[in-house]
This record gives structure tokens, C-alpha cells and sequence, in this order.
């Protein structure tokens, strides 16, 4: 799976599990500030991209931008 296709992914899920719209989801934004999300959020955009990209996620406090997720996602799979 490329990046392209992770951050599309990622992209989709976050749309989704925050009720905002796609374009709002670009790799620049931060998560937490620009998509209003909480840590409960978070949690349920990691368990939903686990469950369709079919990766184990452990928890990372470093993740804060859409791109933090796409490169995370990407390292994971490469592993």
C-alpha cells in the first residue's frame, strides 16, 4: 500500500468517525486543534483504520497531525 492510498484511507476514516468534511483532512491539519477531536476520538480513528488496514496500532502520543498518522501507518505496515 503506498502513502497515497494510507493517507486516502486515513482520510476517509477521520471524515468519518469526526463528522467534518474530507477536504478539512489535509496531511497539515492537527487533529486535535483544526478537526476538534478528544482522545476518545483518536481512539476510535486508530480502531477503525486497525480494523480496515488490518494492522495492529499501539497508542502514540506523538501522532498530532493527519501526516503523523499516514507516516506511523506506513512504518507499521513496512515492519
Amino acid at each position: 500500500m503506498t502513502k497515497a492510498e494510507i493517507l486516502k484511507k486515513v482520510q476517509a476514516v477521520i471524515a468519518e468517525q469526526l463528522d467534518v468534511e474530507e477536504k478539512q483532512v489535509v496531511p497539515t491539519a492537527n487533529i486535535r486543534e483544526d478537526l476538534d477531536a478528544d482522545s476518545l476520538d483518536i481512539f476510535e480513528v486508530m480502531n477503525q483504520l486497525e480494523d480496515d488496514l488490518e494492522v495492529k496500532l499501539d497508542p502514540d502520543e506523538s501522532i498530532v497531525t493527519v501526516q503523523n498518522v499516514v507516516d506511523y501507518i506506513d512504518q507499521t505496515m513496512a515492519k
